[in-house]
């Protein structure tokens, strides 16, 4: 049997969990491109080139890194607005799916989990998530495969996500800033940004929404 590619879909009303088709998550120093296991450099040339290549390249951060509350958390913020910056690209923020304790809202709660609509309604053909708690990740990653054709990429703070085409793991700032590097170096190359005109939501150096 071959083996199983995480591709940008639609793939299927209900999509399979790549993990449960064999994809597996990279160890330190590698990255996986599309359900294969790379050298992580690798990894940030090929995810400038998508970004570059794309017509909306979207940043979704999340609330590990929206939220202040920490010094890494800011830089963390820093270099994501430099990395949107440099490519350029919108910065969309997702929503804060904690539970409002005593009282639930289900509707607030549930709404930020259909990341299709989001992906839709701006047209989006290339994002990556930086600082989005994994199980939500997970979740919304899936739903975005199985019903758009947007191709999705995710930092994460920990091993990684087999349901991204392309996923990094142990994020940080470092990390964040070689991206932008392999931006800038395709650049020098002569490779130009494909971007259409866009308003990015600002996002301030302290990490808050404005």
């Amino acid at each position: 049997m071959s083996q199983y590619q995480v591709k940008a879909g639609p793939e299927a009303f209900l999509p399979p969990a790549a993990a449960s088709m064999g994809v597996i998550l990279p160890d330190p120093g590698e990255c996986h491109i599309e359900g294969r296991i790379a050298p992580e450099e690798e990894g940030y040339e090929y995810a400038a080139r998508k970004f570059l290549e794309a017509k909306v390249p979207t940043i979704f951060p999340g609330p590990l890194v929206l939220w202040n509350w920490n010094e890494n958390a800011t830089k963390k913020a820093k270099a994501i607005r430099a990395l949107a910056d440099a490519l350029p690209a919108r910065l969309i923020p997702m929503a804060d799916y904690r539970p409002k304790y005593p009282k639930i809202d289900a509707e607030a709660e549930i709404n930020p989990n259909h990341p299709n609509l989001t992906i839709w309604h701006n047209k989006i053909d290339v994002c990556i998530f930086v600082g989005v708690h994994c199980h939500q990740a997970n979740l919304a990653l899936k739903i975005i495969r199985g019903g758009t054709d947007c191709f999705t990429m995710a930092m994460c703070a920990q091993a990684g996500h087999e349901d991204a085409c392309l996923s990094f793991r142990d994020a940080s700032v470092e990390k964040i800033t070689k991206l932008m590097d392999a931006v800038n170096k395709l650049k020098k190359e002569g490779v130009k940004s494909q971007a259409e005109s866009f308003v990015q939501i600002k996002m301030t150096s302290s990490g808050r929404v404005a």
